[in-house]
């Protein structure tokens, strides 16, 4: 028996994030971030001056991924790193202007592309799609 991709719930998962990556990139090269940025912004924009643990345990990415993303965003002035005061090893990132600055339209950018997936679903289908996909996240947290 061999195996359909159409019928995998892994393969549609990577092909939906694929998806929404492309919607989001589309919306936000104008704005000055990347659809790999966007997840750190949220939390900064919810909570400034984090430590790089802390913003590991809020995205779930791999150390280097967060160590590479957070120094693209620091060359494209996006967040500045800055001694935590009581932790030698640590640092605190923090968001830069220019990043406040574009909290509303990058959330509205990430709104029209979460928009653009579900066009021609009825509410009570985007709502039980994403109960599903929670579920199935929660799941695969125990793994």
């Amino acid at each position: 028996m061999g195996f359909n991709r159409l019928d995998s719930a892994a393969y549609l998962a990577s092909q939906m994030a694929k998806g929404f990556a492309r919607s989001l990139q589309q919306r936000a090269a104008g704005l000055g971030f990347s659809p790999g940025q966007f997840p750190i912004l949220i939390e900064l924009w919810s909570e400034d001056g984090l430590t790089q643990k802390q913003l590991l345990e809020r995205v779930d990415i791999e150390q280097a991924t967060m160590a590479n993303t957070l120094s693209r965003m620091e060359r494209d002035g996006l967040v500045e790193r800055r001694p935590h005061p009581s932790d030698k090893r640590a640092q605190l990132v923090f968001l830069t202007g220019k990043a406040s600055a574009m909290q509303t339209e990058a959330v509205e950018a990430a709104m029209a592309a979460d928009k653009e997936l579900f066009r021609g679903f009825r509410t009570f289908e985007r709502e039980l799609l994403l109960e599903y996909i929670r579920r199935i996240l929660e799941n695969a947290k125990h793994l």
